[in-house]
């Protein structure tokens, strides 16, 4: 089997059915676009390994919801942050993250993405699972494919919980002829345990690591990785015993090289270098590519492979003083402003030794007349440096320069799984105690000692912008506290609306307060 770059071979082609509950009403003429969703027949596919791997890939390219498209999940769940704003040309900028950002979403202009692309990657998995079983390969591999798929389809129903909870649950291929208005939502416990009960009967199946040097096979799920999503899912679910359990198995000593080769980066500054791709650190990654030449036509439609979060946290219009004798402001490609950082982030990073691989400050640099940028709406002068993209970053292929940027997004990273574990922990003991100390120690940093608020300042810190902070405000039972002035609504805005579509002759419920 050839497999020569698992993550860039995109399989667009293939798209394999995805449910979409209010797509297929009859009142808006989308039934025959589901009807035509695949190219081919998929009875006489999944026939050998070869088909059944590109099936796979086509499972995977959804994780690039987290930063693909102008809908991902990073700039949406950011500006919803008390770190940050949403940011844009101005308070019009995308309906759905203005909405969200100060709290008047509704279903109407809920962005129908976030339900849709989750359950087409539920989709592809389905169908896989379903076919795999009698395609003609050896069984060793198709216990392989048959965990990550199911690993894949776990971590989307997850997603799906965080967002709207109260989700149907559908674990074989839904055809047209089904009655699929009629799939009720699923307890969320229900859930939850189904997918929890996925990822353990799957782990064996599933190889230790990849080697670094495989670029055949790197970012495919291991046992590593699984037990990452497995432990959060926990953590989640409030199962802190088994969460601490399969984060520790991950982590390792604090500090050192844990039993599937993970690490942490000695420079945090060097986690956001553009090809620093799969470091030691990162334990689940999305890959982004400039060689799907993506184009406006389609954009945000699963056939384009660039990271959109550069372009849009970029600065509007930003450019150099050519004036000012041996200007060191940096050469950075002009974006659409989005997320700009709050005051009151930019506030607490102070001192900090990362608040300059987190923050770039525009405010000063503009004072001293280095450079000069549009203000966009709720600017602060104050950008993402993390995923700020750099003219030397643009892309010298064919397609838009701004969708084609090739940063991947790191969804897991080690950092994260140790202060997620020394929650777990309960936030006490010694354990704890040296998850802590390792993620300040890695940027010079003394320790603290280990308590709740402090794993929550740190997760703050370390964590800023990559999209995890309104989430965990949510799991903290914090959001009101911090997102009140905004507009948070305690009882209601833990959850996300279903798109108002999705409800269109369904049998689903509303969420509450919607």
């Amino acid at each position: 089997m050839k497999n020569k770059s698992f993550i860039y071979k995109s399989i667009s082609v293939l798209m394999l059915t995805g449910i979409s509950f209010g797509a297929v009403s009859c009142n808006d003429g989308n039934l025959e676009d589901v009807k035509n969703t695949g190219t081919f027949d998929s009875n006489n596919y999944f026939k050998n390994e070869e088909q059944s791997f590109a099936g796979l890939v086509a499972t995977y390219d959804m994780m690039r919801k987290y930063s693909g498209g102008f809908e991902n999940m990073v700039t949406f769940f950011n500006g919803a942050s008390d770190d940050f704003y949403s940011g844009g040309g101005n308070s019009s900028d995308g309906a759905g993250i203005q909405g969200f950002s100060n709290y008047t979403l509704n279903p109407v202009i809920m962005p129908a993405s976030y339900w849709k692309d989750y359950y087409q990657g539920i989709a592809k998995a389905n169908l896989l699972l379903d076919r795999i079983p009698n395609a003609n390969m050896n069984d060793q591999t198709r216990k392989r494919f048959i965990a990550e798929a199911k690993v894949l389809r776990s971590l989307y129903y997850f997603e799906l919980l965080r967002m709207f909870k109260n989700i149907p649950l559908i674990l074989k291929p839904v055809l047209v002829t089904d009655d699929y208005y009629n799939i009720p939502q699923e307890d969320p416990a229900k859930v939850y345990a189904q997918i929890e009960n996925d990822i353990v009967s799957v782990l064996g199946d599933l190889p230790m690591t990849i080697p670094s040097g495989n670029l055949n096979e790197i970012g495919r799920i291991t046992q590593g990785s699984a037990r990452a999503i497995l432990g959060k899912i926990y953590l989640y679910d409030k199962k802190y015993t088994l969460a601490a359990s399969e984060f520790q198995q991950v982590n390792g000593t604090p500090g050192q090289i844990s039993q599937y080769g993970y690490k942490l980066v000695a420079n945090f500054a060097d986690l956001w270098v553009i090809d620093n791709k799969f470091t030691t650190e990162s334990i689940l990654e999305a890959m982004h590519t400039n060689k799907g030449n993506g184009v406006w036509d389609n954009w945000g439609s699963g056939k384009d492979e660039g990271n959109a979060v550069n372009q849009m946290v970029g600065i509007i219009s930003y450019g150099t003083n050519t004036n000012i004798p041996n200007n060191d402001a940096p050469s950075i490609h002009s974006g659409w402003g989005f997320n700009p950082i709050t005051d009151d982030l930019f506030n607490f990073m102070q001192g900090d030794p990362r608040i300059n691989a987190t923050i770039f400050n525009a405010k000063s640099l503009k004072q001293q007349n280095k450079i000069t940028y549009s203000a966009g709406f709720r600017d602060t002068g104050y950008f993402l440096n993390k995923y700020l993209p750099r003219k030397a970053d643009e892309s010298t292929q064919p397609g838009n320069t701004e969708l084609n940027f090739r940063q991947n997004y790191i969804a897991i990273r080690l950092a994260d799984t140790y202060l997620m574990e020394a929650e777990a922990l309960g936030s006490s003991g010694a354990r704890a105690q040296a998850l802590l100390d390792a993620v300040r120690a890695r940027v010079g940093l003394a320790p603290v000692t280990v308590s709740l608020q402090a794993i929550k300042d740190e997760r703050r810190r370390e964590l800023a912008g990559e999209g995890h902070r309104w989430f965990d405000l949510v799991r903290w039972g914090d959001a009101s506290a911090k997102l009140s002035s905004r507009g948070f609504i305690t009882g209601k805005n833990e959850v996300l609306p279903i798109p108002f579509n999705e409800l269109i002759n369904t049998a689903l419920k509303q969420n509450q307060g919607y």
